[in-house]
């Protein structure tokens, strides 16, 4: 049952009790909390540690697979031309898929129990707590599962000595984009590309959370016409 007078209880475990928001969940998520102590998701120490992730792993666990796809590459003979052509190409469709997921995945609307409680987990917990620096980065093992998709998809796309630095390139993307992330909530840019960067993302956590869903560019949030009104990019400065 979803009460209308449901209040979340901060101090205990989050992820079961959202779902009870029912059609409040929405304002509710989008209300944030500017705080760098993230909330407490489950009441399990196990589970409670699968939720948190330091960003350095990323890069980590990350970059030798994109090495190890591109050397695949490089063994079936792929001329250095079209292998940086590759990698880049695997940087362009991630980011399409970091616009189309953030936009329609992360940012659907929901109101029932699992509903909510499955949202809050992808991407509601962010939006409430988004100075949460364990919690800004996607866990490695998750990222793993999603990797399998993306892999036939690229082999579906493309030539057996082009598929590997394809997926690669798209992995790096991924990496560039969640360190990318976690910088632009606790990097402090004083200047130039990256505080613009910085400054596009806060509005969309802050003023208008419909608009500006791209990270590492804004090009697809002008492709697709949701690029924020400069009249609240003025105000976010």
């Amino acid at each position: 049952m979803v009460s209308k007078d449901f209040t979340v209880d901060l101090n205990k475990p989050l992820v079961f009790q959202v779902g009870h928001l029912g059609e409040a969940y929405e304002e509710w998520v989008h209300q944030p909390i500017i705080s760098k102590e993230g909330p407490r998701f489950f009441g399990s120490d196990i589970l409670e540690s699968t939720t948190r992730t330091v960003w350095w792993v990323i890069p980590l666990v990350w970059l030798p697979v994109v090495c190890w796809a591109v050397s695949m590459s490089v063994r079936m003979g792929l001329p250095l031309l079209q292998l940086a052509a590759a990698v880049a190409g695997g940087i362009f469709i991630w980011t399409f898929l970091e616009y189309t997921l953030h936009r329609f995945l992360f940012h659907i609307k929901t109101k029932s129990y699992w509903g909510n409680t499955i949202h809050y987990l992808l991407h509601g917990c962010h939006h409430k707590h988004p100075m949460d620096g364990l919690r800004l980065v996607f866990p490695p093992a998750a990222a793993a599962i999603l990797c399998l998709p993306f892999w036939n998809l690229m082999k579906l796309l493309s030539p057996p000595s082009v598929a590997p630095t394809l997926f690669g390139g798209g992995l790096l993307g991924y990496v560039i984009y969640d360190v990318t992330h976690y910088y632009l909530h606790h990097g402090k840019p004083s200047k130039g590309i990256t505080q613009n960067m910085k400054r596009y993302h806060m509005n969309h956590h802050f003023r208008i959370d419909d608009k500006g869903f791209g990270i590492t560019s804004t090009f697809w949030d002008r492709v697709f016409g949701t690029l924020p009104p400069a009249k609240a990019a003025e105000k976010s400065r």
